[in-house]
């Protein structure tokens, strides 16, 4: 049965005519964008004013040094304009000075997109691998930033191919951008150099000094990261612009080394990590408060003055460097010729004793910054001080301040203890894994050319180790052997496409590094 619904008297309601709906649909955006307006304007508002949100008091590494113009102090305030050679267009009022815009297509994104970097790094043996280890991971870093980093190790040890095969893993950069690499080069040199194996970066420099934007000569324990090498790019650039090209050969950005000032009687464990509450950055190169009348000066150039300060002590163990300086240091006058490798300056009468500190403070600071030498001024930013201040790996040297013949240090003070060959250390537990270990795990478990280092045209893109400046003649018969032997697994690891093969993983994790030297 079919029941029938009929509407009742006075239930009917009118439907809305089609322009009430319009008004009301346009009634609502009007509402909605009012909200959005007001809402983008407090938080626009909120997000300028704001120190803690705002990011104009950040350092900016992006583009080129335009934004520098902030920093630069105006004529007639009693300082050079930015540029001694700067020229204004000729502007008559007619019209407003319009700039032209930079497009995303011509400003690289990062200060360190496409910088061609060569980097050298004196490494003697195997005692500092540790540290070496992590200043390599620095560098790698920059090539993911964007640079094409050629790093060049100077060391008297044959690494064997498992250790060169790990290395090949960790260091291989797959940033895709064309301007973007990295390649490391072992360079053998005989043992007999000792000292003298810091030496050698600078002959590489000039010989190289037409391929590079940047060198950087390092020690192998001083942590470099992308943020040391964009800071100096940074302010190499505003010295120049502040003072001009020409003066600004007189200046050289430096950095300060820092360690951090563990309990001198505590090893952090479970127990005692408490102990680091108070731990901090120290700079124990640079001793004595208040710094501003023991450690640190002011710079007497009204230029540079409001943007700089420097060590009195200037000693780094490491250096950065443009081209266009080591020119000017090259042709700089007798007294300095950077590009001449010497002794560091010693008693007359007893040239055993340096009067200047070590060869490798001679080659890393002193020829470069003392007054009797190159006499160039170590300059350090007074806004972005923090950002070229580097870690000193081991960690150690803060101890000396205050003993015997070190900072501080009088004849009453405490002896600095040396080795004496008849420490005894308690070894870690045998469970741990190390790091070769774990590489040679993975490899036996994923044996072939899986991961082979093959560019090309099919040939080895690996790391090179490099022999031309040895002979194994010269060394020893302890060392000869072994040396040997290592080089001939080298030549047949790069003739296969660089990968492992079961002789080659045969190998003693923690006996690797003895009688390793030529």
């Amino acid at each position: 049965m079919v029941v029938s619904h009929s509407h009742r008297p006075g239930n009917t309601r009118n439907a809305p005519s089609a322009s009430t709906i319009r008004l009301g649909i346009l009634l609502a955006t009007a509402f909605i964008f009012g909200i959005a307006v007001c809402s983008a304007f407090f938080m626009y508002q909120t997000h300028t004013l704001d120190p803690i949100l705002s990011g104009s008091h950040l350092p900016h590494y992006h583009g080129n040094a335009a934004p520098l113009q902030e920093h630069i102090p105006r004529p007639g305030r009693g300082l050079r304009p930015p540029s001694r050679n700067a020229r204004e267009e000729p502007n008559d009022g007619a019209r407003p000075k319009t700039e032209e815009r930079p497009t995303a297509a011509s400003v690289p994104s990062s200060i360190l997109d496409g910088q061609r970097i060569l980097v050298t790094i004196a490494s003697y043996d195997f005692m500092q691998l540790p540290h070496l280890e992590e200043v390599l991971d620095g560098f790698i870093d920059l090539c993911y930033a964007g640079s094409k980093v050629d790093v060049v190790v100077y060391t008297t040890v044959v690494y064997p191919v498992a250790l060169i095969d790990m290395f090949n893993d960790r260091l291989r950069c797959n940033n895709p951008s064309p301007t973007a690499g990295f390649t490391l080069t072992l360079m053998l040199k005989h043992s007999r150099v000792r000292l003298h194996l810091v030496d050698f970066h600078r002959e590489l420099f000039y010989d190289r000094l037409d391929q590079y934007d940047l060198f950087i000569y390092t020690e192998d324990d001083i942590r470099i990261s992308p943020t040391t090498v964009a800071a100096y790019l940074h302010e190499t650039r505003r010295v120049e612009s502040l003072v001009g090209a020409e003066h600004a050969a007189d200046f050289n950005v430096g950095i300060v080394r820092y360690e951090y000032d563990f309990p001198e009687n505590v090893v952090i464990t479970d127990k005692t990590r408490h102990a680091t509450e108070n731990v901090t950055r120290v700079y124990w190169e640079h001793i004595g408060k208040p710094p501003f009348e023991k450690s640190m000066d002011k710079i007497d150039d009204p230029a540079l003055a409001p943007f700089y300060l420097t060590c009195r002590h200037p000693h780094q163990g490491m250096y950065l460097v443009t081209p266009a300086l080591l020119r000017a240091w090259r042709d700089r006058g007798p007294n300095c010729q950077f590009d001449k490798v010497r002794d560091r300056p010693s008693n007359p009468r007893n040239p055993g004793q340096p009067t200047e500190g070590t060869q490798r403070v001679w080659m890393s600071s002193q020829m470069m910054f003392g007054g009797r030498h190159c006499a160039i001024k170590q300059l350090l930013p007074v806004d972005n001080f923090g950002q070229l201040t580097v870690l000193h790996l081991p960690n150690k040297n803060y101890r000396r301040v205050g003993k015997q013949g070190r900072l501080g240090g009088g004849d009453g003070a405490p002896k600095n203890e040396f080795s004496d060959g008849s420490e005894v250390f308690t070894p870690t537990h045998p469970d741990l894994l190390k790091g070769l270990e774990m590489h040679v795990a993975i490899k036996r478990q994923f044996p072939g050319p899986m991961g082979a280092d093959v560019g090309d045209g099919g040939r080895y893109a690996g790391i090179r180790l490099v022999d031309t400046d040895i002979s194994l003649n010269r060394v020893s018969k302890n060392h000869r052997a072994n040396a040997k032997k290592r080089l001939d697994e080298y030549a047949a690891y790069v003739s296969r496409g660089g990968y492992l093969i079961d002789s080659d993983m045969d190998i003693d994790v923690d006996a690797y590094r003895i009688a390793s030297s030529v």
